[in-house]
């Protein structure tokens, strides 16, 4: 095997600018999904195109959020795509709305057989799993893992993919190297071709990402934890690790930039009123995004 920092998942040609389809909800506040990731890769150069998944008036923490899965419309709207000759560099999927999408984002694969393919599998944290998930969308969402070039789920997320129990049986978020790259392993073996594990914390003041490809051997990537929790932070940490890939940064490259930019993100946010409710602010941090093109 070689090493993450020899590994490119896209090159970055001249002037060309990518096109990245993103799947995910449209979230009215509290920053997150389509949110995060339109002005993020946008920083990075990518022409972003949403695939909206669902329209919510907020996150789910708020009470009273609302809902309208638009799993009726996708297929009229990505079939219109292929009337326009619409050419898609990588499909970035994360939050789903119905089990079904899942069925229509392997037909976006079909449709660009040569985009790079990148699963948040956005459907749990901490032992529990998002309230609009059912066990058919859990489902749904663990055999999509298995088409990945990049997987980047949480220890919930991981062990819901392989069919490993959560809930009552959660065993939180303290994990030996060992546990990490068995878990990390059985992703791989189950058809993802790079895993980001990501979370584990310690009790030592670090939040760890182990990572590993089916061309590089795992690796720890670390950040200083903080320590409050905030919504977004997922999204912005694999929009922040896309963007770098379509930049042509190496994956190790890609997920200590990540890494850092979300870090930092989260110092921000702090001196926002309401923050931890608002979301994860990241606004002021772009300019790190777009440098990634210099």
């Amino acid at each position: 095997m070689g090493q993450a920092t020899e590994v490119k998942l896209y090159t970055r040609e001249g002037a060309y600018i990518p096109r990245v389809a993103a799947v995910h909800d449209l979230c009215g506040y509290g920053k997150c999904s389509l949110g995060v990731a339109i002005p993020v890769l946008s920083a990075a150069g990518c022409d972003v195109c949403p695939v909206p998944t669902g329209l919510f008036s907020s996150h789910t923490a708020f009470p009273g959020w609302y809902m309208h899965d638009t799993t009726e419309i996708l297929p009229d709207y990505l079939n219109a795509w292929k009337g326009i000759d619409v050419e898609i560099d990588a499909v970035y999927s994360g939050f789903l709305g119905a089990p079904e999408q899942v069925d229509i984002i392997r037909g976006i694969y079909e449709t660009y057989p040569n985009a790079l393919r990148v699963v948040d599998p956005v459907m749990a944290d901490h032992g529990k799993v998002y309230p609009t998930y059912t066990p058919e969308l859990c489902q749904a969402m663990a055999d999509l893992a298995a088409d990945a070039d990049i997987l980047t789920p949480n220890l919930t997320e991981a062990a819901i993919i392989l069919g490993e129990p959560i809930g009552d049986a959660w065993g939180g978020v303290n994990i030996s190297d060992g546990e990490a790259k068995r878990l990390v392993d059985a992703l791989l073996e189950k058809g993802a071709k790079n895993v980001i594990l990501k979370g584990i914390q310690r009790g030592d003041g670090l939040i760890r990402n182990f990572v590993a490809g089916r061309d590089f051997e795992m690796f720890e990537a670390s950040n200083e934890f903080v320590p409050y929790m905030l919504h977004g932070t997922g999204d912005l940490y694999c929009s922040a690790l896309l963007a770098a890939v379509m930049a042509g940064r190496t994956m190790a490259e890609a997920v200590r930039f990540a890494g850092d930019l979300t870090h930092d993100a989260m110092l921000v946010s702090a001196q926002q009123p309401a923050f931890k409710d608002r979301g994860v602010s990241f606004e002021p941090l772009l300019g790190r995004v777009s440098a990634l093109l210099a």
